[in-house]
């Protein structure tokens, strides 16, 4: 990471997790993945059952890898064969591993969803979740947070999914009613009603979409 940009991240993480704290989160932040990892790790104590929904920040960093280890239940829906079961499992696990489409820098997460598994199960249910979020996606405000989960964050998945949306013909939003479309459910977290259930490791690095 260049260095005029890690000396900009460092000064904004440390505002971001001032907004993460006057809501009732706790905000962390990593100079490296490596940094990342551990600080999750430390998080999550062996034994823990952990599930998650999309989040390819968890896995750039080697968390997924890592939670793979039989000192984790870690409950693996790609490879379920009932991923309805799987999913549902999320409800009531330890942890939730997630990421944000978007954050803002008084610390308002915005995530964008289809089947709504990951925003239902970051709003209840799990006993804690865990969100690993590349300073690449901080954001001014609400809106521009809004823009950036439906104009960057979704026409990106939906390519990667090999979806059937005008998003991935346009690379933005058409706010389309297509039956391909990822954007059926929007969850702005702005609060959490219970103190320690949130934790955000924020990350010097591009990670995610």
């Amino acid at each position: 990471m260049n260095e005029n940009i890690t000396k900009r991240n460092n000064l904004l993480a440390q505002k971001v997790i001032k907004g993460l704290e006057s809501r009732n989160m706790s905000g962390y932040y990593a100079g490296t993945k490596e940094e990342a990892l551990k600080i999750a790790l430390e998080l999550i104590p062996k034994g823990s059952s952990v599930t998650m929904g999309g989040a390819m920040s968890a896995h750039e960093i080697g968390l997924v890898e890592a939670l793979k280890s039989p000192d984790y239940n870690f409950i693996d829906r790609d490879k379920a064969s009932d991923k309805r079961a799987a999913m549902l499992t999320a409800y009531d696990a330890d942890f939730f591993l997630s990421s944000a489409n978007a954050m803002t820098e008084d610390g308002i997460m915005i995530n964008v969803d289809g089947n709504a598994n990951r925003v239902s199960a970051i709003a209840q249910g799990p006993k804690k979740v865990i969100f690993i979020v590349g300073m690449n996606k901080i954001t001014k405000d609400v809106d521009s947070a809004m823009k950036r989960a439906r104009n960057v964050a979704a026409p990106i998945n939906a390519q990667r999914f090999g979806l059937s949306t005008p998003c991935t013909a346009t690379g933005s939003c058409m706010d389309c009613k297509s039956p391909d479309t990822i954007c059926c459910q929007i969850l702005i977290t702005r609060y959490s009603k219970h103190k320690d259930r949130i934790h955000v490791i924020l990350v010097n690095d591009n990670l995610g979409f």
